[in-house]
């Protein structure tokens, strides 16, 4: 479930941002490497998680036959309003890729980024986070769900965190 941190999943991710936007042309305005993977240091499910900025959900819409084309499967909003989630498996059938598209404004596009360069930027509640995942998992080794639910506390406290100081640049942290 969990793997050690792979220095080149940034590199991966990089590579199928542009592979994305190549496609998209400008309906992409940028793509972000967000969640555990982008994360140097940390454990992560090996799935990359990527924000694909897009000018127009609706023009998204209309380019799922190029989404299906690069190998996406198009799951459309999945439960998150204003988000448009397509994935990408490999040859064996294993997710390599969880898009999250957003449109350009999106709040959603901000608390991910807010989220991804609090952790990254501060090594201690990186370490924090690795043990709350560590702790999951030995928890719940079988069970995805359950794994989520036991990190979601600490999450949800990283992510207030996260955005007050994106709301209150130079505030303090809190988190270990």
């Amino acid at each position: 479930m969990l793997a050690p941190h792979d220095p080149a999943w940034a590199a991966a991710a990089e590579r199928e941002g542009a592979r994305l936007a190549r496609a998209l042309g400008d309906l992409i305005v940028r793509v972000h490497h967000v969640g555990s993977t982008a994360i140097p240091g940390i454990c992560a499910k090996p799935i990359l998680d990527l924000i694909p900025v897009v000018r127009s959900l609706a023009s998204l819409e209309k380019a799922r036959a190029t989404l299906k084309a690069l190998g996406y499967a198009w799951w459309g909003e999945y439960v998150l309003s204003g988000r448009r989630f397509f994935t990408l498996s490999d040859d064996r059938g294993l997710r390599v890729v969880h898009a999250h598209a957003y449109e350009e404004g999106s709040e959603e596009i901000t608390r991910h980024l807010a989220v991804r360069d609090h952790v990254r930027a501060h090594p201690e509640i990186a370490r924090a986070y690795d043990a709350a995942k560590a702790r999951a998992r030995a928890l719940h080794p079988d069970d995805s769900l359950a794994y989520s639910r036991e990190k979601h506390a600490f999450l949800q406290q990283l992510q207030a965190e996260a955005l007050a100081l994106v709301a209150h640049p130079g505030g303090s942290k809190r988190i270990v």
